[in-house]
């Protein structure tokens, strides 16, 4: 088992950091050592956190050193046949390649910390789009994300440091 209170170990049951008990959500299809895109589950594993991006207009950057903030135009590519496959890039007018994008007009994106599955060398259908956000509501299963609510997410991303690391277990 992990002591190291740097990391964040996810369970289906909830998650644990710094000493804190934290309810959240996974996949809607639980978590799996097999990861494959469209799934619907969360990929276990030992992640890296990748940034952090918030949008501006919604969340204050008071304890989020290093933060960037979520553009008008940026966007997460989760199509296997592009290039630029799970991948955070920037879209302007019609992109031809399906794509999530990270300013949305509810409330899940206005924190994001992208996790490293699958990149940087993304391997076409093994997922993408893997973050760390606000959940929709206390629970409410995600389409292969972890989600927690805006207060506990604001605090966990308040004490990451180099160090921190995303532990999600199958068990």
């Amino acid at each position: 088992m992990n002591r190291n209170p740097d990391s964040i170990v996810v369970t289906k049951r909830g998650a644990r950091f710094r000493g804190r008990e934290l309810c959240c959500s996974v996949g809607r299809n639980g978590i799996t050592t097999r990861k494959r895109e469209g799934d619907g589950a969360t990929p276990a594993g030992v992640f890296r956190l990748l940034s952090v991006l918030y949008r501006p207009d919604r969340i204050g950057v008071a304890g989020l050193a290093g933060a960037m903030p979520i553009l008008g135009s940026d966007i997460w590519s989760d199509d296997p046949l592009d290039p630029e496959y799970n991948h955070l890039t920037h879209s302007i007018g019609i992109r031809r390649f399906s794509h999530e994008r990270l300013r949305r007009p509810d409330g899940q994106y206005d924190l994001v910390v992208p996790i490293d599955h699958n990149w940087p060398c993304a391997v076409p259908n093994g997922g993408s789009a893997i973050f760390m956000h606000i959940w929709r509501k206390p629970r409410h299963p995600t389409a292969g994300c972890i989600a927690f609510s805006r207060d506990d997410l604001i605090w966990i991303v308040q004490r990451l440091n180099e160090r921190t690391r995303l532990i999600v277990r199958a068990f």
